[in-house]
């Protein structure tokens, strides 16, 4: 069952997904009712999955391993995922 804050989810999610092609990476929508942001990086082939979630101060995005950025700093935020996804493959 979709929470309450699904549209508003979504729409973060589809907001920071317009930005990751400008930064080099690909992204997709997933999950249906309950939206997260799969993100790759095509060079490195590294890849996260983005969670978008309400905080008391406003919306976060969350990605492995350990980041975070601000839904409302959408470029800090995809500037940061591509610097997480940039990395050199181990």
């Amino acid at each position: 069952m979709a929470s309450g804050y699904t549209g508003e989810r979504r729409a973060h999610l589809e907001a920071l997904a317009e930005l990751l092609p400008a930064q080099g990476l690909v992204s997709r929508m997933v999950g249906g009712d309950d939206p997260v942001l799969w993100v790759w990086h095509p060079r490195t082939g590294r890849q996260t999955i983005i969670f978008a979630t309400p905080t008391h101060n406003g919306w976060l995005f969350l990605w492995s391993p350990g980041g975070q950025g601000r839904a409302d700093d959408l470029e800090h935020a995809a500037a940061a995922l591509r610097q997480t996804l940039d990395m050199a493959q181990a």
